[in-house]
């Protein structure tokens, strides 16, 4: 009887112990549909800022912008992790302006209903683009 009272504390100790998971933070698993808005790069001085247009379709994206290279926006891929996504830009871009402002690698981004908002940090600024569907 003492080992079946020793073989249940045990269990119950066990069980105890066992740190539930907590269940990561949704990802949003479909981006699918077209977002308007504003793209600016966030100096310490002004900076301008230019209407864009981004389509997410399938893991394939594709965007236009007001401003001419402002940011580099054509088409490509993208991945959702977390709240992090990873574009890759599939076009040929000139010399001829600031690559930085190519829409591709990793940003953060929060999406809350029909808005969507993506930023990246850079060493002395932060692009943001703010969007709706």
């Amino acid at each position: 009887m003492r080992i079946l009272h020793v073989s249940a504390l045990i269990s119950l100790l066990l069980v105890a112990g066992c740190k539930k998971s907590t269940p990561a933070s949704p990802a949003v698993s479909n981006l699918d549909g077209t977002y308007t808005g504003t793209f600016q790069r966030q100096t310490s001085g002004s900076s301008p800022i230019s209407q864009v247009s981004l389509v997410f379709s399938g893991g394939e994206w594709s965007g236009t912008s007001q401003t001419p290279k402002y940011p580099g926006l054509c088409k490509g891929t993208y991945t959702v992790i977390g709240k992090k996504i990873t574009f890759t830009n599939t076009c040929i871009w000139t010399a001829d302006f600031d690559w930085t402002l190519i829409l591709s690698g990793d940003y953060e981004f929060t999406a809350t209903g029909n808005a969507l908002e993506i930023t990246k940090p850079g060493p002395s600024y932060t692009d943001i683009y703010r969007l709706s569907k």
